[in-house]
């Protein structure tokens, strides 16, 4: 759990899961409608890593609180462990005459500070969930289709030996092993990655 921080406005609010069903006030819509008309197009590089994001945090339970944008980690488990999801997909929502090759990037990032400070580039997570839409083609392609997902985990020590801020797929394999399905995901975030600190 974040701290609250006190500023002059008063306590920072704990972000809570909204059901979709709330009204936005004034505009005839509630708030599914909004989600629905921003996030429907999952093919982007904007909603395609959030729904990675949940993907994972739902494998875990770690999904009983909303997604925290400046966090320096994606999710973090009820016991702790601490997650960077990074994700690819071959097809993108634009035209394309080749494949997307798939490099994951952001892999070192900066921690801000309440007061607008950040502090050296870091591997801020325990482990790394590499996360795959493997789908080549546009008419076969369903981001909601689990079995249309390759997963693989590498703990934070594997991650921070290579010194890179981005790793390319075929490294991510060679370091990582073969890739596992979404039923499998938990166990090897379990077997693979440990909390540090």
């Amino acid at each position: 759990m974040s701290e609250a921080v006190t500023t002059t406005w008063g306590p920072l609010p704990e972000p809570r899961i909204l059901a979709g069903d709330e009204p936005i006030d004034g505009a005839g819509a509630r708030l599914r409608d909004f989600w629905a008309w921003a996030y429907s197009d999952l093919r982007t590089n904007t909603v395609r890593p959030l729904l990675a994001e949940f993907l994972v945090a739902r494998a875990l339970e770690a999904d009983h609180r909303p997604r925290v944008e400046w966090d320096p980690h994606d999710v973090r488990t009820p016991d702790g462990l601490r997650l960077e999801v990074k994700s690819g997909a071959y097809l993108q929502a634009w035209e394309q005459t080749r494949l997307t090759p798939i490099t994951f990037t952001g892999l070192r990032a900066r921690v801000w500070t309440a007061d607008g400070r950040d502090v050296e580039q870091t591997y801020n997570a325990d482990g790394y969930v590499f996360a795959v839409q493997t789908a080549t083609e546009h008419a076969g392609y369903d981001a909601l289709a689990l079995d249309q997902w390759s997963f693989w985990v590498l703990p934070r020590a594997a991650v921070a030996a290579t010194g890179q801020s981005s790793m390319a797929l075929t490294t991510v394999r060679a370091l990582a092993g073969p890739p596992v399905t979404y039923a499998e995901l938990a166990g090897r975030i379990r077997e693979v990655v440990v909390r540090e600190g």
